[in-house]
């Protein structure tokens, strides 16, 4: 049967980067399908640093960018890893004509039922503030950070403890420190809020990671059932937070399944 050929946008999670895709990506490519990874702001090779991010917006304006260069005819299917679900819920907001679908893989989403505010209240109760530790060390503007005993151990133990080690080795010399832009409540919530005129368009499928150590199952679960109506959700065994890692292949058949279907 002829599949048409799709365009997929990859947004990583938080302190990773475009690279983290490459296994799923070279899956994509290979079965046919243009496939584009976007650095957000301070992130893989991005040139911005953290102290020059003040905002979320300013943190996934290079989605938002990309996003505005389509032409108008082209639609893409939109991927989030982590807190790159944020960035997806915003260009949903933003450009949901530009969209055949959201997949949000073990991912933050923000809907009119959940707040990004609210998200972080329900994290910190489920799983704890490790996220809000000092993960880096930062020795000043002429160095580059490196990651703190306790980064070191978030990575290995809640993140990687199931993908290969070779990626856990390349995550220790790419990862990049999270810009603050988490101090301003309000504006926070103002530059995350969407509608459901906008949002809501764009069909949302959720894939669960059944062993994330980080944005545990359950945790996963709320999201989806908060959220409020979605199309479908997906479980991949066998896999911790970096699903494109840990499990590469059944995550790439699954988003060459749901591209099959919009």
């Amino acid at each position: 049967m002829f599949k048409q050929e799709k365009h997929f946008v990859l947004i990583h999670g938080g302190i990773h980067g475009a690279w983290c895709w490459y296994k799923v990506a070279t899956d994509l490519k290979s079965a046919g399908h243009k496939v584009t990874a976007l650095d957000m702001a301070a992130c893989g090779t991005n040139p911005k640093q953290m102290q020059e991010v003040h905002s979320i917006s300013e943190y996934h304006q290079p989605l938002m960018t990309f996003m505005e260069s389509l032409p108008l005819e082209e639609k893409v299917v939109l991927v989030g890893h982590s807190l790159g679900g944020l960035s997806v819920s915003i260009a949903m907001e933003n450009y949901p004509h530009k969209i055949f679908v959201a997949v949000f893989i073990t991912a933050t989403v923000v809907t009119q039922n959940l707040t990004y505010p609210a998200f972080l209240q329900e994290r910190r109760r489920r799983v704890g503030s490790i996220l809000d530790k000092q993960n880096f060390i930062v020795n000043g503007p002429d160095k580059a950070p490196i990651l703190s005993s306790n980064g070191l151990d978030l990575l290995a133990s809640r993140m990687y403890q199931l993908s290969p080690s070779q990626d856990l080795t390349l995550a220790l010399s790419l990862v990049r420190p999270l810009p603050p832009f988490l101090s301003d409540a309000d504006l926070l919530m103002k530059q995350t809020t969407v509608t459901n005129e906008n949002n809501g368009m764009v069909p949302k499928i959720f894939i669960i990671s059944e062993n994330d150590n980080l944005q545990t199952k359950d945790f996963q679960e709320w999201i989806i059932e908060t959220t409020g109506p979605y199309a479908k959700v997906k479980m991949i065994e066998g896999s911790d937070h970096m699903v494109m890692l840990s499990n590469p292949t059944k995550l790439s058949s699954e988003l060459l399944n749901i591209s099959y279907n919009y």
